[in-house]
C-alpha cells in the first residue's frame, strides 16, 4: 500500500510533500483547510505514504455493523460523543492507553468557512501531554505541508498565532471556505 500510496499522490495526483513526519507515537495532528468530503480520502492516501498510523475519532454507531471495520481500518477509535460525555477527558483517556495515538482532527468543526479554530485539539494535547503537528492540506498548490511538532505553552494567544502563521495562505478544495 505504500508504493501504492506513494504512486498515486506524486504520480496521478501530481501532488508534493513538504516536511516530513515526525519520529513520535504520540501527538494531536491538526489538519487545516477541512473544505470538502474528499479531504478525508485525501488523508488516507498521505497516511500510507509517510507510512505512519495517523488515528481519528468518529461516533460510536460508526464502528458498528456494517461499515465498523472500514472505520478501525482505517485508523479509527470509537468516542461517546453524547451530551453527558466529555470528549477531550475520552481522547485523552485513549492516549494514556495506547502505545502509539498519532490523533487527527479538523480544528474549523466544519467544512464551511470560519475565522476562528476550536480549541478542542489544544486542551487535548495539553491535557494528554503531547506534541501537536500541523498539516495543510494545499490544494492550491497540490501540496501537503508538515510541521515540526511542538507542545502548546501556558501561553494559548501565542501559540495559536504560531498555528494561524503556519497556514497563511493555504487554500483548501472549496477556496473561498478555506481557514
Amino acid at each position: 500500500m505504500h508504493r501504492l500510496s506513494k504512486f498515486i499522490y506524486y504520480k496521478i495526483l501530481g501532488w508534493k510533500m513538504q516536511g516530513t513526519f515526525p519520529e513520535v507515537d504520540k501527538c494531536v495532528v491538526i489538519v487545516i483547510p477541512h473544505t470538502h468530503w474528499l479531504d478525508f480520502f485525501l488523508g488516507l492516501v498521505v497516511r500510507k505514504v509517510i507510512n505512519k498510523e495517523i488515528n481519528y475519532i468518529g461516533k460510536k454507531s460508526l464502528f458498528k455493523p456494517p461499515f465498523g471495520w472500514f472505520f478501525r481500518w482505517t485508523g479509527g477509535a470509537p468516542v461517546d460523543r453524547s451530551k453527558n460525555s466529555n470528549t477531550v477527558d475520552s481522547i485523552v483517556q485513549i492516549f494514556n492507553e495506547r502505545e502509539v495515538f498519532r490523533f487527527a482532527l479538523a480544528p474549523e468543526g466544519t467544512r464551511k468557512k470560519v475565522d476562528t479554530l476550536k480549541t478542542g485539539f489544544y486542551h487535548i494535547a495539553k491535557k494528554a501531554e503531547v506534541p501537536i503537528v500541523m498539516v495543510a492540506f494545499d490544494f492550491g498548490k497540490k501540496e501537503v505541508k508538515i510541521s515540526e511538532p511542538f507542545h502548546p505553552t501556558e501561553d494559548m494567544e501565542q501559540d495559536f498565532e504560531k498555528i494561524h502563521a503556519f497556514y497563511k495562505g493555504v487554500k483548501g478544495k472549496v477556496p473561498e471556505y478555506s481557514f
